[in-house]
């Protein structure tokens, strides 16, 4: 591949490193086996089709950590088994309804927002559009909500796409992809987010305060799509009122009568459920064991939890279905590699990376607990990342490489590398097999928001690939057509084989991967910048 000019002295010394070439005859087997006997397709429809949205600690979860520790162990993987960290109150939607019903009657597309109680019947009651982001705006709407379901999104006006929803990587995409991102750090703007983090319970509570019947917002998406994602997941932290999320189109219709001489009222109906009997997520791990433990582990991971809009496919069934399917192709050509290959399906991503994180404080490294009493309050993870020392456990050392998929259905055009410059040899050592598939790019960028992140920032090697973007970010992540139908098998299959070949490679390989130095905390970016506002 051609790098960028900026990346050139980059380049030069990571040119200077030993690589290891990647055994070709395996990927020949490996080939043979992801393409003509592949089972991630039935994988995946099984996880959503017959088990459907996996929100975390749900009955359809509980259902799916079963079934994936069935599969690893049918397949012959050993070591298979649940890891359990704390979490919080399961939830599930057994059905729901809104309804418009002055000034005329219609059935409005909506979703009940997760983690919020049941309605215990129908609420009907007139609305009032009060838009509240921040609590300043409270004082407005004091005395003005009683018996009222509240729409607190500010309706804003509707845009037609001006854009295909689905795509893939250009070549000068790819090649931007591979431009290195100085760091910034901004302590300010560390503070104001951990500050507006709990404004959804601040609210909540606002409005039950006030009177209000329940509350609705606009979804963020249009094309009569809805999300539902909320947070209310931590036992004692359950909210008051019912929410609910309603189609954009349809949520600016109530908005534009509710300025009229006949505003609307609503009839909601949300049965809904919460699930208390135990309290814990779990990872489900699985292995094939390496000839050499003394050398240590790589591992492969996705999220196995999901939204309950849909049926989760795109995010992250698709990742999970990958990552199981690299594992029985493994097992199934019956290698034996030096260093153990362990494969991680992790649950309570879409709550904050939960998961990962329980996994990296259990066996990697930890931070100081929260010590700012400001803080104190918001989940374990809200500010994880903003806390020094890290302290490496007896462990840190072991996990030699991490890879992750949670970017839908894409094929995987290549690697992101997180800043280190010492694996980008390597990596395109292991992607040339596959340059007549497209995956060509490593690229030296790093990638956010998904389970790799709490591993790079204690240190350990965690990667993500990079894929096609397809239509993941313009109209299935999270939503109400997140199903089966989005996935690409042609893509999977390829997403599998590399898996596959990059564990393989990594466990065989004599030296562990290059590492980056253990982080410290960084000094601000700006050490002139000014404190948030109040």
């Amino acid at each position: 591949m051609r790098l960028l000019a900026a990346f050139a002295a980059t380049a030069l010394f990571a040119a200077a490193l030993p690589g290891q070439p990647v055994d070709r005859n395996m990927v020949n087997r490996i080939l043979d086996e992801g393409m003509n006997r592949s089972e991630v397709m039935e994988t995946a429809h099984h996880l959503t089709d017959r088990i459907g949205g996996r929100i975390t600690n749900s009955p359809q979860m509980r259902q799916a950590e079963q079934w994936t520790q069935q599969r690893f162990r049918q397949w012959g993987l050993q070591n298979v088994r649940a890891e359990g960290f704390d979490f919080g109150r399961g939830w599930s939607i057994s059905r729901s309804s809104a309804r418009m019903t002055a000034p005329r009657v219609i059935q409005l597309r909506s979703i009940p927002v997760a983690w919020t109680p049941a309605t215990n019947g129908v609420i009907a009651a007139p609305v009032i559009v009060a838009p509240m982001t921040h609590e300043r705006h409270f004082a407005e709407w004091r005395g003005r909500l009683r018996g009222r379901i509240v729409m607190i999104t500010r309706p804003d006006m509707a845009g037609e796409p001006t854009q295909a929803p689905f795509r893939r990587l250009t070549d000068e995409e790819l090649r931007t992809a591979n431009t290195y991102q100085q760091p910034n750090y901004s302590p300010t703007q560390v503070e104001r987010s951990l500050r507006e983090a709990d404004f959804a319970e601040r609210l909540d509570a606002f409005l039950a305060e006030e009177g209000a019947l329940a509350w609705a917002r606009m979804s963020y998406r249009d094309g009569g799509l809805v999300h539902g994602a909320g947070y209310g997941y931590r036992a004692g932290r359950t909210p008051r009122l019912p929410g609910v999320e309603i189609a954009a189109e349809d949520y600016r219709r109530l908005a534009r009568l509710a300025r009229t001489d006949t505003p609307p009222t609503l009839e909601l109906m949300h049965d809904v459920q919460f699930h208390d009997d135990d309290m814990n997520a779990y990872n489900i791990i699985a292995e094939i064991p390496g000839t050499d433990p003394s050398i240590g582990y790589v591992m492969a991971g996705a999220h196995l939890d999901s939204w309950a809009a849909a049926d989760g496919a795109v995010d992250n069934a698709a990742g999970s279905a990958v990552v199981m399917e690299a594992a029985r192709i493994l097992q199934r050509l019956g290698v034996r590699p030096r260093r153990t290959i362990r494969f991680a399906l992790w649950s309570g991503e879409e709550q904050g990376i939960l998961g990962s994180l329980a996994y990296v404080e259990r066996h990697l490294a930890s931070r100081p607990a929260e010590t700012d009493r400001r803080w104190s309050h918001l989940p374990p993870s809200r500010n994880w990342r903003n806390r020094w020392p890290v302290t490496p456990r007896p462990g840190h050392r072991d996990l030699v490489a991490y890879f992750n998929m949670d970017n839908g259905s894409g094929r995987f055009r290549g690697i992101y590398t997180e800043g280190n410059v010492a694996v980008v040899p390597i990596f395109q050592e292991w992607l040339a097999p596959f340059a007549s598939m497209g995956a060509t790019t490593v690229a030296i960028r790093p990638t956010g928001g998904t389970d790799h992140v709490h591993m790079q920032s204690v240190g350990v090697p965690g990667y993500q690939f990079i894929q096609d973007p397809l239509d993941y970010g313009s109209r299935l992540h999270h939503t109400s057509i997140d199903t089966y139908d989005h996935l690409r098998a042609e893509d999977l299959r390829q997403n599998a084989v590399i898996m596959a070949t990059f564990l393989l490679s990594a466990a065989n390989r004599e030296e562990p991967l290059p590492r980056m130095p253990l982080p410290t905390q960084p000094r601000p970016t700006d050490p002139f910048e000014h404190p948030p506002l109040d």
